[in-house]
């Protein structure tokens, strides 16, 4: 899960300005989905990209900044999703965008894969994505935070709406669908399960 991108933090990793940069980090990102951080080999990365080792540390210093480009390259284009060219959506929109985007990472397991795995890795301080990983959660805290309270503003939600709860039971219900969804895909729908979740949400909370 994503945020939109003026929640992010700003990339400390530049990955735009040459196609070999981009190359390598699509390889890194299919790569660490999977054989995990530890897994995948600086040697490889290049190999695959078509760079030499020494090249591809030209460009990325060590594993863990390509690893930093491959998670902020991954929370781009998931923040660009859910924004559209509207900007961040607030309120109730923000929920919508959510389920649009858990519908979209059905499609991408390997991906929904990376970020379990890595996200449950990070909590560790000396691990080289912790601090990505506290600052995807802070955004993504912050812009919910803002969309409960631009819906109240509204008179979309209640006023009595408990923002806090409700910022973290969103974050944590779609964390846990992620996981179960990566042991059990043919059991359940993440997509559903989370309209069912956004669904009492509205019914409890909206106006």
């Amino acid at each position: 899960m994503s945020v939109p991108p003026r929640y992010r933090a700003r990339s400390r990793v530049d990955v735009s300005g040459e196609e070999s940069r981009a190359k390598a980090v699509a390889v890194a990102t299919e790569l660490f989905a999977l054989t995990g951080f530890k897994g995948t080999s600086v040697a490889a990365v290049a190999a695959r990209t078509g760079l030499s080792q020494s090249g591809l540390l030209h460009h990325f210093p060590s594993k863990a900044a390509l690893l930093t480009a491959v998670l902020e390259e991954r929370d781009r284009q998931d923040g660009d999703f859910l924004a559209g060219s509207a900007g961040p959506p607030l309120g109730w929109a923000a929920f919508d965008a959510l389920g649009a985007l858990v519908a979209r990472n059905s499609t991408r397991p390997h991906l929904v894969g990376l970020f379990v795995r890595l996200a449950a890795e990070a909590t560790e301080p000396a691990h080289p994505a912790h601090g990505w990983v506290q600052e995807h959660y802070f955004g993504l805290r912050r812009w919910l935070t803002d969309a409960v309270h631009a819906g109240q503003a509204r008179g979309e939600i209640a006023q009595e709406a408990p923002v806090g709860s409700l910022v973290r039971m969103t974050i944590a219900v779609v964390d846990g669908l992620q996981q179960q969804w990566l042991l059990h895909p043919d059991e359940m729908s993440m997509t559903a399960e989370f309209e069912a979740f956004t669904a009492t949400l509205r019914a409890r909370w909206g106006r």
